[in-house]
């Protein structure tokens, strides 16, 4: 397979793993956390500072001010004045440019579909769940009782929402964001999973 494939998703609704599930099928890499690394190698930011912002957009003018003491990298005459948050997001940004330059992959959030818009090897995915689906995934993963497990997932949607629509033009988790929109708790993991590949393999053939 020849593409790179984009995912956004909902918290708790498998996203992160079906991605890697896509990317062992069509035996390409898979980029999540990874990302953080990368970025923060090629930028010359800290890890700590990237994985702080990392899908996390703030608003905290003094916070920025104070994060800014510490951040280094970016330091061109244009990005001086430049908010912590925002340099975090290009950084991360540009990251995701190369990576795509390098061959087909799997990208799981950060807006990697919005970076990579342009290009014609790229599918955009966005993976959705039931609430009590997803619930159920939280509550077991992390041992959480059933209300704990709802608060966090309102506030974590809530967190990507954010950063999806503060760093983008276009609205997070709506159909027309995307190529294609699935729900996992339809399906399950593993079909999901296959539903994509078998939809960039007939993408491949157009």
């Amino acid at each position: 397979m020849n593409k790179i494939i984009t995912i956004g998703r909902q918290y708790g609704s498998g996203g992160r793993e079906i991605g890697k599930r896509v990317a062992e099928l069509c035996s390409i890499p898979f980029y999540d956390k990874d990302l953080i690394s990368r970025a923060a190698s090629d930028s010359g930011f800290c890890e700590e500072l990237i994985e702080t912002h990392d899908e996390r957009p703030t608003s905290s003018f003094l916070y920025n001010l104070v994060m800014d003491t510490y951040s280094f990298g970016y330091n061109a005459a244009g990005l001086v004045d430049m908010p912590i948050s925002q340099k975090v997001f290009l950084a991360q940004y540009n990251a995701i440019k190369k990576i795509a330059q390098e061959g087909p992959c799997v990208i799981v959030g950060r807006c990697a579909d919005y970076a990579l818009a342009e290009r014609e090897d790229h599918i955009s995915v966005f993976i959705s769940g039931n609430m009590e689906c997803r619930v159920k995934r939280i509550m077991e993963k992390y041992d959480l009782s059933m209300s704990k497990a709802q608060d966090m997932i309102v506030r974590k949607d809530k967190q990507r929402k954010s950063y999806y629509n503060y760093y983008s033009s276009h609205k997070w988790g709506m159909a027309q964001t995307y190529d294609l929109c699935i729900n996992s708790s339809v399906l399950g993991l593993d079909q999901t999973a296959q539903l994509i590949v078998d939809f960039a393999n007939a993408s491949e053939t157009k």
